[in-house]
């Protein structure tokens, strides 16, 4: 028989014969390897799946303009610096006094495609624009004029002095605008928000370019982004860095608000985690404890007889890791079920399996039990013969 071979049969033979204390040592490497296993699962799945729900507040990040307007060279180099797979909306704005009927309102010219994306939570009473000549408008707009849905109306740009403007298409053509620099537009949907938005007429950039006869430009773009604080700041930073005709603004009341809600979780997560795992150490030392007492006499022969400390030690610490692995085996596939059923009843949401999760909880099982195991081993190793066999 090998040496190895001798010592794993002694380290599984010693594990036998205390089979009364020993499942009180697994079963709490078990319980905290599931506490390990699912919670680490939970923080690493759930707040990349939170980061996704609260896209649905609208935009995080805002590019706004250093001088009059942001030119589209600009909104270019600024989006070559998103990560693209964070980006869930980028919408372009520009803005203009426009009149209907003689009443003056703000227009808003965007990619709805994109504003849908960004500003997800605008609800929209009827459809949002899909052709020419279709726009949203703001609740606070249709109730003024008294525009129905599916209601033809006409806009007319105005300037400063509050004339109209004579629209032209962005690439100079002249606009199919009525006479009086007006153009007809639909009412596809109503927008109601609660906020400033109703106050808006929202219309495709290439409708708003030829009324208003500009185009290659923005007054601001709005961005959904799926990252932490951190990222998100850090990618201000380098907009605001590589891109010197723009500056890049974090919307606080968005941002902020998530970075706080997934910080208090994932500090929850760890104060749980840790708390879970002290315990487990506090049993797997009380049973090694325990243990030592009773073998003392057995130590104490074996020591009597030439056998080393640091056998002892390393026979000892056997029993402890195998316990550990046993542990995290188990725990490792119950926290999978834990995390699973904490993330459909508590954030309803499916979790995925993470592949590392296994071997990261098995490991540290083993390792925190050999932790554990330090004090029951010193005090193993300090075993005096002469004192334990007195009388013998």
């Amino acid at each position: 028989m090998t040496k190895q071979r001798f010592y794993f049969t002694m380290v599984l033979a010693s594990l036998i014969r205390r089979r009364s204390r020993m499942p009180a040592a697994l079963l709490a490497v078990a319980v905290g390897g599931t506490i390990l296993s699912g919670l680490i699962t939970l923080s690493w799945d759930i707040p990349r799946k939170m980061s996704r729900e609260f896209r649905s507040y609208g935009a995080n990040m805002v590019l706004v303009p250093k001088g009059g307007a942001i030119p589209f060279g600009a909104v270019e180099k600024a989006a070559a610096l998103i990560p693209p797979q964070s980006l869930t909306g980028a919408a372009p704005y520009r803005y203009h006094l426009v009149k209907i009927n003689e009443q003056p309102f703000m227009a808003a010219g965007t990619s709805l495609a994109e504003a849908r994306k960004t500003s997800p939570y605008w609800l929209v009473r009827g459809r949002w624009p899909e052709r020419p000549g279709e726009a949203l408008i703001g609740q606070e707009v249709a109730d003024t004029i008294r525009l129905p849905l599916e209601a033809g109306f006409t806009v007319a740009g105005v300037d400063a002095a509050g004339k109209p403007i004579g629209g032209s298409a962005a690439g100079g053509a002249p606009s199919a605008a009525p006479s009086g620099g007006g153009r007809p537009f639909t009412v596809a949907g109503i927008v109601q928000t609660g906020g400033p938005e109703e106050a808006f007429i929202f219309m495709s950039l290439g409708d708003f370019e030829a009324m208003m006869g500009s185009g290659g430009i923005a007054d601001a773009v709005e961005y959904s982004l799926s990252l932490s604080m951190r990222d998100l700041e850090a990618l201000a930073a380098a907009i605001n860095e590589q891109v010197p005709e723009a500056q890049a603004r974090l919307v606080k009341r968005v941002a902020g608000s998530e970075g706080a809600v997934l910080g208090k979780l994932n500090a929850l997560i760890l104060l749980v985690t840790g708390i879970v795992l002290l315990l487990m150490m506090i049993c797997v030392a009380t049973t090694m404890m325990a243990v030592v007492s009773e073998r003392r006499r057995e130590i104490g022969l074996r020591k009597a007889l030439g056998a080393d400390s640091a056998g002892l030690v390393g026979e000892f610490l056997g029993e402890g890791v195998c316990i550990g692995a046993a542990g995290g085996i188990l725990g490792a596939a119950a926290g999978y079920g834990f995390a699973r059923y904490v993330g459909f009843t508590v954030f309803n949401q499916p979790v995925a399996v993470t592949p590392l999760m296994l071997p990261l909880t098995i490991v540290s099982s083993m390792g925190i039990t050999a932790l554990a195991c330090a004090i029951p081993v010193r005090r193993a190793a300090d075993i005096d013969p002469a004192v334990v066999l007195r009388g013998e």
